[in-house]
């Protein structure tokens, strides 16, 4: 047999060893790699978990975390040892924080009086403060996840799937993804994309894979990457992120809440007209509650030095009737 005959026949061979599901798999990569809007407006419908608990349902995927799911994250805690996800608040405007938190002093140790009061405001949607985005934070077509009208969000405050919600807390496994310590960088720049192969070779290499009812928790490096270069304007610079094509496979994993130390989207999103068709997808259409701004470095270093990337993740929103979200400060207990 020829040499060449010998090549064609051992590739001849690999084609045949693979399987539709690997084939069909490569497929899907090519196809998400190259989404549009018109696919995007198309996963609004196929991820949807509209009516899924009802058609008054108004938790979405926090449902997910059942009395079981709770009980067996409290089982994770072995050392007892908490980490912060909050990044300490911002007081200095910033090209990345035009907002930045007022803390007023309203009585002081000059004062005669026996108490030192302040107050505290903070315009937390944007991508400085650690918080949580409620379901009723985003619109399309007119409506809000599970079908309720945008009409139900008025000048006094939502009305539906407002942030009071989530009074009780969230208790349950999180787990982090550290995508620059996949990739043997110190962070990621701006408008790098996560895709889904970087999810689950992470979840080969920690040994953990994403479950029903988890916080999933993806670190790009982006407050490391401020620390050593300053800060910068997400809206023209662009921030790392998922990929929208990430969408399915967080749906297909049942995920309760996704979070992330920017706003999880890649930016620029590549889809022509949404800048964030990670969060409609999510908030919209699956009923996922959204983190935004975490600090993930010290969690970071924590799983790497135990190397175990699940914990029990807890949080606590404001008790706010009718707000659209809510600065909070996640705790991670191992």
């Amino acid at each position: 047999m020829s040499t060449a005959m010998r090549v064609l026949l051992v590739l001849a061979i690999t084609i045949a060893a693979v399987t539709p599901h690997s084939c069909a798999t490569v497929a899907q990569t090519i196809v998400n790699r190259d989404m549009t809007r018109a696919d995007v407006e198309r996963w609004l419908q196929e991820l949807s978990n509209w009516g899924r608990w009802g058609a008054a349902d108004e938790l979405g995927a926090m449902n997910l975390i059942t009395p079981t799911k709770r009980r067996l994250a409290a089982r994770l805690v072995s050392d007892g040892v908490s980490v912060s996800l909050a990044r300490d608040v911002e007081k200095s405007s910033a090209p990345d924080n035009p907002l930045p938190f007022v803390h007023t002093m309203l009585a002081t140790g000059a004062d005669e009086g026996q108490w030192c009061m302040d107050n505290y405001s903070v315009s937390f949607h944007g991508y400085a403060h650690s918080h949580i985005d409620a379901l009723c934070h985003i619109f399309h077509e007119g409506k809000m996840y599970n079908g309720f009208s945008r009409d139900a969000v008025v000048p006094g405050g939502a009305q539906k799937l407002d942030i009071q919600n989530l009074k009780k807390g969230i208790f349950t496994r999180g787990v982090l993804i550290d995508v620059p310590r996949l990739r043997g960088v110190p962070y990621l720049e701006p408008g790098t994309a996560i895709y889904t192969e970087d999810l689950a070779a992470w979840e080969r290499r920690a040994g953990v894979r994403v479950a029903a009812g988890d916080v999933l928790l993806i670190r790009t490096g982006r407050w490391a990457r401020r620390d050593t270069v300053g800060p910068w304007s997400v809206d023209e610079q662009g921030a790392a992120g998922l990929h929208v094509s990430c969408a399915k496979w967080l749906r297909d994993r049942d995920i309760a809440i996704l979070g992330s130390d920017a706003a999880s989207d890649v930016m620029p999103s590549g889809i022509e007209g949404m800048s964030h068709p990670v969060h409609l997808l999510l908030l919209h259409s699956m009923g996922v509650h959204i983190l935004d701004n975490l600090d993930l470095e010290t969690l970071a270093e924590s799983c790497a030095k135990r190397d175990r990337w699940s914990f029990l993740l807890t949080a606590a929103p404001l008790a706010v009737e009718g707000g659209t979200g809510s600065p909070l400060n996640p705790i991670a207990t191992f």
